[in-house]
């Protein structure tokens, strides 16, 4: 379904560009309660915000509080707190909406805005669409600022500590990194209280430095650190934390395909995946098919983006699901992507079989992949252009079932995303070559 604003996660893009200004905003947030409310067909309703540490955020959260309450709704300021904690506060308290502010892993100079529905999960295409529908018709006023909820973030952070009760982690040294984002006042504090040693690093959030050089975009400091220090472990978080990748104790990184590899066939080998079904997307390798199918699973794509994840899962009765990027969805206990739940649920794996996460990473046997991001001038569409879908088909046709192309732009910046695997090294250099010559021949590219 067509949306103009919104994108794969939310509307996002440079704070005080045509989009993420406090007028805008403002306006948004009126129109999706204005939506919500309209569907309870209610006068009144609570809805959750939270922010990510960027200087951005509190300007544009008095901007959501002013829209909300010109459709009648009360705004309820959570603080900064990471995502998957406003979306289990929007579920325990039944709130009618949630609003996150934040640009994920992006820039600080950019900012955004994504909403969760009643059961913290994120709005759907159609939802969205609906609530741009009705953009023309508002014009935020003024108002009074949001009131304030404490709690949200302890509540977050018991619930992440009953993963693994007691201190489990006693005698362990990891090192934390936070991206100076909002993990830096959640995430440390669940390791040290689980028993472990924490080296942390963009720990020190200043508004400007949200995941510069640092973060799940940017773990090559985690890696070093983990190396330097002699960790067991190394975590690393994006800007507002529904994200994680790890790194072993070698300073190996393992991203979102080997986390969900891991979780997948240990459970499958315990009995306890439900279903048996993995939810990932287009993105991941084909490597995961492989190692879930011989565990006795099987893989369920979607499209890429963890909001489309989570209705699969929901549609197969799966409580496993996630991206190659460090989306990781257990369901059973959040409802929307939480990289804390996951580097928690991998260690409860390394806890359990006593083995080394390098040791735990070989279970996913990656097939040989290439990927590029091409930053381009004007995003066509794809089935216009003179040259790409040509390409692409005969790449289509000569990798056959050995391998697969995706081609698409992203959903939050001006990219298009290339990805290509197949059966050898060579063959995938060559055809990530054909498809960027076929690129640039297309496009202005950046």
């Amino acid at each position: 379904m067509s949306r103009l604003y919104f994108g794969t996660d939310g509307v996002r893009g440079p704070y005080g560009g045509p989009l993420l200004n406090e007028t805008f905003v403002a306006r948004l947030a009126q129109a999706a309660a204005t939506w919500r409310l309209g569907q309870r067909r209610g006068s009144a309703g609570t809805v959750l915000i939270g922010r990510d540490t960027r200087a951005s955020g509190e300007a544009l959260e008095a901007a959501v509080a002013r829209g909300l309450r010109a459709a009648g709704a009360e705004p309820v300021s959570l603080g900064v707190v990471p995502t998957p904690a406003v979306a289990r506060a929007v579920r325990r308290t039944q709130a009618d909406l949630g609003v996150v502010i934040t640009a994920s892993h992006n820039p600080a100079a950019d900012n955004g805005i994504k909403f969760f529905g009643p059961a913290g999960m994120k709005l759907t295409d159609a939802e969205e669409a609906a609530i741009e529908a009705l953009l023309p018709a508002v014009a935020a006023a003024g108002g009074a600022a949001p009131s304030v909820r404490a709690g949200a973030r302890d509540e977050y952070i018991a619930a992440a500590l009953a993963l693994l009760p007691g201190t489990p982690l006693a005698g362990w040294a990891l090192v934390l990194d936070t991206a100076n984002g909002a993990t830096a006042g959640t995430s440390p504090e669940v390791f040290r209280r689980l028993g472990a040693t924490v080296a942390a690093i963009g720990d020190r959030p200043d508004g400007q430095n949200i995941n510069d050089g640092v973060g799940s975009e940017h773990p090559e400091a985690l890696a070093a650190r983990v190396r330097a220090v002699g960790a067991r472990l190394g975590v690393a978080h994006d800007g507002d934390g529904d994200r994680c990748v790890l790194c072993d104790e070698t300073g190996v990184v393992l991203d979102g395909d080997e986390l969900m590899t891991i979780l997948a066939t240990h459970a499958l080998a315990r009995g306890t995946l439900t279903g048996g079904v993995l939810v990932t997307t287009k993105q991941s390798n084909l490597g995961v098919d492989a190692a879930v199918a011989s565990a006795g699973g099987r893989v369920v794509r979607t499209d890429i983006g963890d909001r489309y994840v989570m209705e699969r899962m929901v549609a197969e009765g799966a409580t496993l699901g996630g991206e190659s990027s460090g989306h990781i969805i257990c369901s059973d206990v959040s409802p929307t992507g939480d990289g804390l739940v996951a580097a928690l649920r991998v260690v409860g794996v390394m806890l359990e079989t006593g083995r080394p996460l390098s040791e735990l990473r070989r279970c996913l046997r990656r097939f040989p992949q290439r990927t590029s991001a091409l930053k381009v001038r004007e995003k066509r569409p794809l089935a216009e252009l003179p040259t790409l879908p040509g390409v692409i088909a005969a790449l289509e046709a000569e990798l056959g079932a050995a391998g697969r192309v995706l081609v698409r732009y992203s959903g939050t910046e001006a990219k298009l995303r290339l990805l290509i695997e197949g059966p050898a090294e060579t063959v995938v250099d060559a055809g990530l070559a054909r498809l960027a010559a076929a690129v640039r021949a297309d496009l202005d590219v950046v």
